[in-house]
């Protein structure tokens, strides 16, 4: 019996071992556009774009390999894809969350984008206009630095608002997206401020002033936090920045002053300098 477990068990790690060995030595070839995925937080949900990167190759690209007016997948291989999970708005377009294909008709002085509700489609081979879901046009510009592979990138991203910067050669083209759950965000730091409040002060308040939102019920949660933290330079950055926004300057003064004063004195360099500039603002 035991001569047949060793048995079996020899036989086993040479299996193994085999289809290791086979694997490894499966040929492989690089794409020559490499596929890339970009992922971003955005309000309360992501903005995952898939797609294919070609290079230059000294060739003329916007009115040569991509020619005027015609449909482009907006990269190589298969048609770019890109994934809402929440809703969101582009270019004052409101577009529910999803998955779409993302294709594009470059011109000269205008690019028309697509966003079309088939995916997994190989290039733009098997488009069909009538199953876009959304088409606007946007303004390319020229850059003075040759990008050699074709990028997308989020860029000037914030809780509110995310440029999605499409760069060739020397083209670029933007295309603004804001987010659509404000209503959302406000009822869920509502819900999270009914328990305890102490992990949800900062962003809250936070949130509140960059939205210009309800000034008083944020100055009301930077003292209360102020309590629980007495020796945080934040929340009288925070102070500050809200009693400006109110018009109190000289309360405004008063906390950018202590907030550099406990800045110092733990010898927080970057809240002292935030602080300091909140008082400059307020003196002017």
């Amino acid at each position: 019996m035991k001569k047949t477990y060793v048995l079996l068990f020899s036989m086993l790690i040479a299996c193994c071992c085999f289809s290791s060995k086979s694997y490894a030595q499966i040929p492989r070839i690089p794409e020559a556009s490499s596929t890339q995925t970009i992922i971003q937080d955005f309000g309360l949900g992501k903005i995952t774009i898939t797609y294919s990167r070609p290079n230059v190759k000294d060739r003329k690209i916007f009115g040569g390999i991509i020619p005027y007016g015609e449909v482009w997948r907006t990269g190589a291989n298969a048609a770019t894809t890109i994934t809402f999970t929440e809703k969101v708005v582009i270019e004052g377009n409101p577009v529910p969350a999803g998955t779409y294909s993302l294709f594009s008709i470059p011109n000269k002085g205008e690019w028309t984008i697509i966003l079309n509700k088939v995916v997994k489609q190989w290039g733009a081979y098997s488009y069909k206009q009538d199953q876009d879901f959304l088409r606007f046009n946007i303004k390319p510009i020229r850059v003075s630095e040759k990008r050699e592979t074709f990028t997308m990138a989020f860029v000037n991203t914030t809780t509110k608002s995310t440029d999605l910067v499409l760069v060739w050669d020397k083209t670029a083209a933007y295309i603004h997206m804001e987010t659509d759950d404000d209503a959302k965000i406000t009822a869920n730091i509502d819900e999270l401020m009914k328990g305890d409040r102490k992990p949800y002060y900062f962003n809250a308040i936070q949130y509140y002033y960059e939205n210009h939102k309800d000034v008083d019920k944020a100055l009301g949660w930077v003292y209360e936090a102020e309590k629980i933290e007495p020796k945080g330079p934040w929340y009288k950055l925070w102070e500050s920045r809200l009693l400006l926004r109110k018009g109190d300057k000289a309360g405004a003064i008063a906390a950018a002053e202590a907030g550099i004063a406990l800045a110092n004195a733990d010898k927080d360099e970057e809240y002292a300098r935030l602080n300091q500039e909140a008082l400059d603002q307020a003196k002017r």
